[in-house]
């Protein structure tokens, strides 16, 4: 029986199978190339056997692209043929325009838009068990596959031709970051400490040091009971030993070595000193990933922050680098920081040698911290002066109001964030 002869049910039977098989190879298309490689992996290495055969084929994308579109293309031609034979029987001669038109928006909706959509939702769903047919399909098909690849790759060579680099296949770190920040299933705490990983590079010594102000060490020229008396009352494991300046530091001293000494009658200053590690300088500037392979490699947890002159800046610790990564080892720094007293009007006491990087951590502010690292330093940037008395300023929005200046520095000031002082206004 010829094609002609076959019914109008029967022709439209077949087209409705083409429209599947449309569809099928269309979704097979589009969820193959949407197929998130990182995670495909991933599934390879658990032993998913659509992922097995999803990756083999995605090895070779012109074969596999050669294959889907040969199926799909097939089958669109012989349903414009079908449709044509079906608007004959139909419609007479009129049907040979109308069933192309109607075919057209059909296939758009049913075989084409709908599965591709679908598809590019759900990659997985669609292309692991297509996978498992497409396989088999490309060995059938293969020797037709190999010439049309072949041919389309003799003619397209030209403009694919491949640069150094071009088979590189990894992230960047802005894209590692981005796949971080928005790609994960899981967010919160797991996730802020991924990123604050990935930001390492981007935060230098002199962000988290101690600054050389607030540095607690032991002169060793003060007398022999001051010196055990710090000791014994210090927060700190590790302090440095100098000699009048804290630039000229004679070692690092681990306080659990000299518990024996505490109570002993007889100790002397050279019993310190000899307990005391060689002191370990970084230059400023040095970012905080290159800091932390650098405490690894040299069995180091101290070390003294230095500017291009060789003068002591401040000090950082391994445990400075850690929290950078963690967050503080408190539930509330903000209420845990001495540095930071509110206010019942909503404004914040805040000691002017506090870091900037620190004050927007603990309240969540957006204080610049391209600038320098203290308030202090914020506040006499603005000026461009050291003021006589105090003064009112704002800065980016923050209402600062000097509360105690002493020896060229701002030691106390008052800040009210924008949204606490635009409320108090309007009150």
């Amino acid at each position: 029986m010829s094609l002609t002869e076959l019914s109008a049910l029967a022709l439209f039977g077949i087209i409705l199978l083409m429209t599947l098989l449309s569809a099928y190879f269309s979704s097979s298309e589009t969820a193959m190339v949407a197929l998130n490689r990182y995670r495909l992996k991933h599934l390879v290495n658990e032993g998913h056997r659509g992922a097995i055969n999803a990756e083999r084929l995605l090895k070779r994308p012109d074969r596999l692209l050669g294959i889907i579109l040969i199926g799909n293309n097939l089958v669109n031609f012989s349903a414009a043929s079908v449709a044509t034979v079906l608007g004959l029987k139909l419609f007479g001669e009129s049907g040979v325009v109308i069933a192309p038109i109607a075919l057209t928006v059909f296939f758009l909706v049913f075989a084409e838009v709908g599965p591709k959509t679908i598809a590019a939702e759900r990659p997985e769903m669609i292309a692991f068990p297509s996978a498992l047919l497409l396989r088999p399909l490309l060995r059938l098909l293969y020797p037709g596959v190999w010439f049309i690849n072949g041919l389309s790759n003799l003619l397209v060579q030209p403009f694919i031709r491949k640069k150094a680099g071009d088979d590189d296949e990894g992230l960047s770190l802005q894209e590692l970051r981005t796949v971080v920040d928005q790609g994960l299933r899981f967010s919160g705490r797991r996730q802020n400490i991924m990123l604050r990983v990935l930001d390492l590079e981007h935060v230098t010594v002199d962000d988290i040091m101690v600054p050389r102000q607030e540095i607690v060490g032991i002169d060793i020229e003060d007398d022999i009971d001051e010196i055990i008396t710090s000791m014994s009352t210090s927060q700190h494991t590790r302090m440095p030993v100098y000699k009048g300046d804290v630039n000229n530091v004679l070692g690092i001293l681990h306080l659990r070595r000299t518990t024996r000494f505490i109570n002993a009658e007889d100790i002397v200053k050279a019993d310190l000193l000899a307990l005391a590690a060689d002191p370990y300088y970084v230059p400023e500037g040095t970012p905080l990933h290159t800091q932390l392979f650098n405490f690894q490699k040299m069995r180091r947890r101290i070390a003294l922050v230095v500017d291009e002159y060789g003068d002591v800046q401040g000090i950082v610790t391994l445990e400075d680098i850690l929290e950078e990564i963690v967050g503080e080892f408190t539930t509330d720094f903000a209420a845990h920081m001495p540095d930071i007293s509110p206010q019942a009007d909503g404004s914040f006491l805040i000691d002017g040698l506090a870091l900037v990087r620190e004050v927007n951590r603990a309240l969540e502010w957006t204080l610049p911290e391209d600038g320098p690292k203290t308030l202090n330093g914020l506040v006499l940037e603005h000026l461009e002066t050291i003021p006589d008395n105090n003064l009112c300023l704002q800065i980016d929005g923050y209402f600062f109001e000097t509360l105690q200046i002493n020896e060229n520095v701002v030691k106390t000031v008052k800040i009210t964030a924008p949204v606490a002082y635009e409320s108090t206004d309007a009150a």
